[in-house]
Order: structure tokens, then C-alpha cells, then sequence
């Protein structure tokens, strides 16, 4: 019989609030509030700390406090990925994040979903990955709904909700997010 931990990470519907599940958030949790309260600035504390809260970072993550996530070790990221103020993740499954990637302010990323079922929805929840490719810019305030792959070297605009894949090499913006052209990197 799977844990409600194994089902989390399969995809499978797992109950939030399984003792093993919350005790994980905790721990999150308190380093987060190191990062956000305590320290409050980059500084090599803090780098000390996002290798507690985040092993699967590469090099030269950089995050402006405040930040959360739910977990901090599903979060892969490659090297050179920068935060900006406020930004969510919500790695209840994988988040892979390639490197040179910079997040613009209030940025939220969500693995996590819920049934449509009103009744189911009161005691699980379920995830889908999120793969966010090399060398990308998600502008301030964009929403990157379950499940969705952003290629390499993609804009996503400010305020976009995305919520469907952005292919290699696009600037997508809106709410539903919508390739507006290909990016002419000699631009």
C-alpha cells in the first residue's frame, strides 16, 4: 500500500494533511521563516539555508524574501535561477526549472490541484508536474497552472496565467496565456 507521500509524487489523489505530509511542511515552513523573517537578505546564511530547503538547486539560486513553497525538494533547479520578490511555489510535485531562468515579482507556480467533485474535494488533492526551460523570463505576477512545459528561451508577459505548453522560443501573454510570435533571439 502506497503512502499518501508515494501518491503525492505518482499524481495520484493523497490526503494534504496525511501526519508524515504536514510534518515535511513544517520543516519547510521553519526554514522559510528564516529566509523570510530572520535573515530577510541575501546573504551566505541564506545560501546555507535554500541548501536545507532546496537540495535539488543548482549554483547561483538567488531569492528575494518573501518566498514560499510547500516543500522545497521537489523544486530541480538548474543553475543561475533568480526569484524576485514574492513568488510561490507550490511543489507538491516536480518543479523543474532549467538554468538561467529569472522569475519577475509575485510570480506563481502551482503543481497542486483539486478535484472538480465538490465531495472528493473536501478530503484530497493531487498534482501535476511543471518544466519550465533554459534561459527564460517569467514577467511579475504570471500564474503557471498544473501540468504545464515552457520551453527554452521563452517570455512569458506579466499577468499571464498560463495554461497551456509555450513551445521553444515564444512570448506568450494574456490570461489564458497565447503565443504571440516567436522570439528572433537576434533580436
Amino acid at each position: 500500500m502506497k503512502s499518501e507521500k508515494e501518491k503525492m509524487l505518482a499524481g495520484e489523489p493523497y490526503l494534504a494533511y496525511d501526519a508524515q505530509l504536514v510534518k515535511v511542511r513544517t520543516e519547510a515552513k521553519h526554514l522559510l521563516r528564516k529566509i523570510n523573517v530572520e535573515e530577510y537578505v541575501f546573504n551566505d546564511n541564506v545560501k546555507d539555508i535554500l541548501k536545507q530547503l532546496m537540495p535539488n538547486a543548482g549554483d547561483g539560486l538567488y531569492i528575494e524574501p518573501p518566498f514560499h513553497c510547500d516543500y522545497g525538494y521537489n523544486i530541480y533547479a538548474g543553475s543561475n535561477v533568480y526569484f524576485n520578490v514574492n513568488c510561490v511555489v507550490l511543489d507538491v510535485m516536480k518543479v523543474s526549472i532549467g538554468n538561467n531562468v529569472f522569475f519577475g515579482p509575485a510570480v506563481q507556480v502551482y503543481t497542486a490541484t483539486h478535484p472538480l467533485n465538490a465531495i472528493e474535494r473536501r478530503s484530497t488533492e493531487f498534482a501535476k508536474p511543471i518544466v519550465i526551460g533554459d534561459d527564460c523570463w517569467i514577467g511579475g505576477g504570471a500564474v503557471i497552472c498544473p501540468g504545464i512545459t515552457i520551453g527554452n528561451r521563452c517570455v512569458i508577459g506579466a499577468g499571464s496565467v498560463v495554461t497551456k505548453d509555450i513551445p521553444d522560443d515564444s512570448l506568450a501573454v494574456g490570461s489564458p496565456a497565447q503565443v504571440i510570435r516567436k522570439i528572433d533571439h537576434k533580436e
